[in-house]
């Protein structure tokens, strides 16, 4: 990755030479980048903050997807790239097509999002954008300093969205796995998906005493992603990804002759480790370095839109940021930890207990619990459905200090 590239024609104009100083900086023009971007630009009461935004890509391409399930519109609706109403779910015990009452599920590709914001911020005098990347960022006691190859900038306030660097990080105390994956944007000759159904998990396949499943969104009879997704320490060599994919392919009806028009590969970070809010008074968090992919799933889109929304509202109404800036609560990092642990130690037992979750709970009430907006009673119905053995080991390992190990 360059130090410095030239700005593209779709983004905002380069920085004049002169203007080094702001009230908003964004390190980095992704996701979170991005998005607290759009909200400042939706804000009345922030019409008049002047943003800078430093990211080294010219982010032109589909480096990524997002996926998120949905009961309220959000504001990026209309870049939507596919949406299904049902869900599928498959073990070799249990087997069900999911029709959730209040959520939908829904992709948006990455460069359709870059996209979208970039045309929204052009020519709005209120951002500047400069290609850079981010040598020095630190808090002082009247705002936050950046150093980069394109010179010194300086702002009240600055917002870090560049990766945590957990390596560094690692605590004998905490978890860490990966959700790794190889996915295939697959065209069939004959009818071979369902596209108003995707497939959220099938388990049919081995575990390997891991979390292993298929996950597939059709987006046609004949066009779907299909991608093979691990949870684990460690990621395979590409091509055991690739023995499963067409594994699958072959046994599905219709699949059988495919051509691939598109891979995409990946590794979330999976930990319980508290990853801080805050760099200093002045320069805070945001994305993956902010905690925003949940530890037990991995799903981040969502939960990034609502630290945007809520740092964005403060700033309005008080000028500062929250004190609080995320609103997690305990007890979901709690119920985290554990799948976590249970992950880690016997993760081929993760199959069971999310066919226990859609068995024995109405759909919603599951995605409501995966998106941290359940109540005690609630929280308490959701636990009492699974086995408790895998919890209480787990509240021991808990309780000692130390994760679990395989047994």
């Amino acid at each position: 990755m360059p130090d410095s590239v030239a700005p593209s024609s779709s983004a905002p104009a380069e920085a004049p030479a002169l203007v080094r100083d702001y009230d908003y900086l964004l390190v980095g023009g992704g996701a979170a980048g991005l998005s607290l971007a759009y909200h400042i630009s939706q804000e009345p009461r922030l019409a008049g903050k002047r943003v800078l935004i430093l990211e080294p890509d010219t982010k032109d391409r589909n480096d990524r997807t997002w996926s998120f399930w949905a009961d309220a519109p959000t504001l990026f609706d209309g870049i939507v790239a596919h949406e299904w109403e049902k869900l599928a779910f498959r073990s070799p015990g249990f087997e069900r097509i999911l029709v959730p009452e209040r959520y939908r599920y829904k992709m948006i590709r990455g460069l359709d999002f870059y996209q979208f914001v970039r045309q929204m911020l052009t020519g709005n005098p209120q951002f500047t954008w400069v290609h850079t990347t981010v040598e020095e960022l630190a808090s002082t006691p009247t705002g936050a300093h950046a150093g980069t190859p394109e010179g010194e900038f300086t702002a009240r306030y600055a917002f870090d969205s560049r990766p945590p660097r957990l390596a560094e990080l690692r605590h004998p105390r905490h978890r860490y796995l990966l959700q790794h994956f190889v996915g295939w944007e697959v065209e069939t000759e004959y009818d071979a998906f369902d596209p108003t159904t995707a497939e959220f998990m099938d388990f049919r396949g081995e575990q390997q005493q891991e979390v292993r499943f298929m996950y597939v969104l059709p987006f046609s009879k004949r066009r779907a992603l299909v991608e093979y997704t691990l949870f684990s320490e460690t990621p395979l060599a590409k091509a055991e990804y690739e023995v499963e994919l067409r594994r699958y392919l072959t046994a599905l009806p219709g699949a059988g002759n495919y051509h691939i028009t598109a891979e995409e590969v990946g590794a979330i970070p999976m930990t319980d480790h508290p990853l801080p809010m805050r760099q200093g008074p002045h320069v805070l968090n945001l994305g993956t370095r902010a905690g925003r992919a949940k530890p037990s799933s991995g799903y981040a889109f969502k939960r990034i839109l609502a630290h945007s929304a809520r740092l964005t509202e403060a700033l309005a109404a008080t000028g500062h940021p929250p004190r609080h800036s995320t609103g997690d609560q305990w007890q979901f990092s709690l119920f985290d930890t554990l799948l976590l642990d249970i992950m880690q130690r016997r993760g081929e037992q993760i199959r069971d207990i999310f066919s226990q979750l859609f068995q024995r709970n109405p759909t919603d009430r599951v995605f409501d619990f995966l998106d941290e907006r359940t109540s005690w009673k609630e929280n308490f119905q959701i636990m009492n459905s699974v086995t408790p053995w895998p919890f209480m080991r787990s509240i021991w390992h808990v309780l000692r200090r130390r994760p679990g190990q395989r047994e």
